[in-house]
C-alpha cells in the first residue's frame, strides 16, 4: 500500500468524524462550567458568558482564513495548529482567575482553536471525497459523529468535575483534545491534483460571485439564527435548569441527551437532504425546532418534560450542518467549499456570539430567561421563512482543462 492510497473516503469520513467528536464534544461541555466557576471565582454570569460569545465570534470570524488555507493548502497543517492553540487555551481557562483572562483563554484562543478543527475545515475535505450523489449524506454522517461527541464528552466532563474538580477537568480536557493531532494524518488532499481538476477561479471571484447570489446571502442569513438558538441553549440551559429547581445532572442529562439524538438527527436531515429540495428541508426544521421550544416553555418543567425536550430539540440541533453546507456545494461546487461554508459559518457564530451575550444580559437584568426564550422562539420563524425564496438552481462551470 502506498502513501496515499489508504486515505480512502471512507478513511476521510471516519477520522474528520472523530476528530469533529473531539474538537465539538469539548467545546458543547463548557456550558457545565459556568455554575463551579462562577460560584469558586466570584463571578456573575455575564463574566463567564461574555468570554464564551467572544469565543464564538472568534471561532465565526476565523473560520474563513482557515477555509482559504485549507482550499489553497490542505487541512492536516490547520488541524494541527489549530489543536495546539485549543489545549493551551483550555490549560490557561483552568488557570483564570479573572474576566479578562477568562475572555483570552476560553474566548481568543480557543475559539481560534475550534475554527481550525470544526465543520468547515473538516467537511470541505469530506465533501470533496464523495461524489454530488453521496455528499450530503456524508456530510450528516460526519455531522453525526459531532453530535456523537457532545453526547460523549458531556457525561464525561460531569464525572470530571464532580470526582476531580472543574480546574483538573480542564486540564484533562486538554490532554484529550490533542487526539486530533494523528487523526489529521487521514486529511492530506492533493492539492495539485485538484488545480487540474477544478475549474479555475481564485477566492475573490468565487466571493463575489456567491455574494452576488440571493440563495447564500439567505443561507447565512438563516445560519445566524441557528447559531443563535443552539449556543443560547448549549451554554444558560444548565444554569436554567438549576433557577428551575432542578439538579446539575438534569441539566447535563438533557445536554447529553441532545448529542445523542443529534447524531439520528444529523443522518436523518442529511438523508432528507440528498433526496428533497434542500431550502424546504431546512425551512422546516427551523419551524419545527420553533415549535418544540414554544412547547417547551408552556408547560410545567419537570424531569420528564426537560428529558423530552433534550430529545426533540436534538433531534433538530445539527440538521442545518449537512443541508446548508450541501446545498453550497450544490450551488457553487466543492473547489472553495471550505471558504465558503467558513463564511456561512461565520454568520453562525455571530449568532452565537448574540445568542450567548444577550442571554446573559437579560438574565442579569430581569432575573429570567422568560425574553431569551421568547426571542429564540421568533427568530426560528423568520429563519424558516427567509429560506423559502433561495435559488437552488447549480451555477453550470465549464469543464477544466487538463494540464
Amino acid at each position: 500500500m502506498t502513501q496515499s492510497n489508504w486515505r480512502t473516503p471512507l478513511a476521510v469520513l471516519i477520522c474528520g468524524g472523530m476528530i469533529l467528536t473531539l474538537s465539538l464534544g469539548t467545546r458543547h461541555s463548557f456550558g457545565l462550567y459556568l455554575q463551579p466557576m462562577t460560584l469558586d471565582l466570584g463571578w456573575n454570569r455575564q463574566t463567564f458568558a461574555i468570554a464564551l460569545a467572544i469565543q464564538n465570534l472568534v471561532y465565526g470570524l476565523a473560520t474563513p482564513f482557515a477555509g482559504m488555507i485549507v482550499d489553497k493548502y490542505g487541512a492536516a497543517r490547520v488541524l494541527i495548529g489549530g489543536t495546539l492553540l485549543y489545549a493551551v487555551g483550555m490549560v490557561l481557562m483552568a488557570f483564570s482567575t479573572s474576566g479578562w483572562e477568562f475572555s483570552l483563554s476560553a474566548g481568543l484562543l480557543v475559539g481560534i482553536g475550534l475554527s481550525c478543527s470544526g465543520f468547515s475545515v473538516v467537511y470541505g475535505v469530506v465533501g470533496r471525497a464523495f461524489p454530488p450523489g453521496k455528499r450530503t449524506m456524508a456530510l450528516g454522517i460526519a455531522g453525526a459523529a459531532g453530535s456523537f461527541g457532545q453526547f460523549v464528552m458531556l457525561p464525561f466532563g460531569q464525572v470530571l468535575i464532580n470526582h476531580i474538580g472543574w480546574h483538573y477537568a480542564l486540564l484533562t480536557l486538554a490532554v484529550t483534545v490533542m487526539l486530533i493531532v494523528p487523526l489529521s494524518a487521514a486529511l492530506v488532499e492533493d492539492k495539485r491534483k485538484q488545480a487540474v481538476e477544478f475549474h479555475k477561479q481564485s477566492i475573490p471571484e468565487a466571493l463575489r460571485e456567491a455574494f452576488g447570489h440571493n440563495g447564500y446571502v439567505l443561507l447565512c442569513s438563516g445560519y445566524f439564527v441557528c447559531g443563535f438558538q443552539l449556543m443560547f441553549i448549549s451554554v444558560h440551559f444548565p444554569a436554567y435548569m438549576i433557577d428551575q429547581h432542578m439538579t446539575p445532572e438534569t441539566g447535563m442529562a438533557a445536554l447529553a441527551l441532545i448529542g445523542l439524538f443529534n447524531i439520528f438527527g444529523s443522518y436523518f436531515w442529511g438523508w432528507l437532504g440528498n433526496r428533497y429540495t434542500k431550502k424546504y428541508v431546512l425551512s422546516t426544521l427551523y419551524f419545527t425546532r420553533a415549535v418544540a421550544i414554544t412547547i417547551f416553555i408552556a408547560t410545567p418543567v419537570t424531569p420528564l418534560s426537560v428529558y423530552l425536550f433534550g430529545s426533540t430539540i436534538g433531534f433538530l440541533w445539527l440538521g442545518t450542518v449537512p443541508v446548508t453546507s450541501g446545498l453550497i456545494a450544490h450551488i457553487f461546487g466543492v473547489k472553495y467549499f471550505s471558504t465558503l461554508t467558513g463564511i456561512a459559518f461565520l454568520f453562525h457564530q455571530v449568532g452565537s456570539f448574540a445568542g450567548i451575550w444577550i442571554g446573559g444580559y437579560l438574565f442579569d437584568t430581569t432575573g429570567s430567561y422568560q425574553l431569551m426564550w421568547l426571542l429564540t422562539i421568533a427568530m426560528g420563524v423568520l429563519a424558516a421563512l427567509i429560506n423559502l425564496p433561495i435559488n437552488e438552481r447549480q451555477i453550470v462551470r465549464p469543464a477544466a482543462v487538463p494540464a
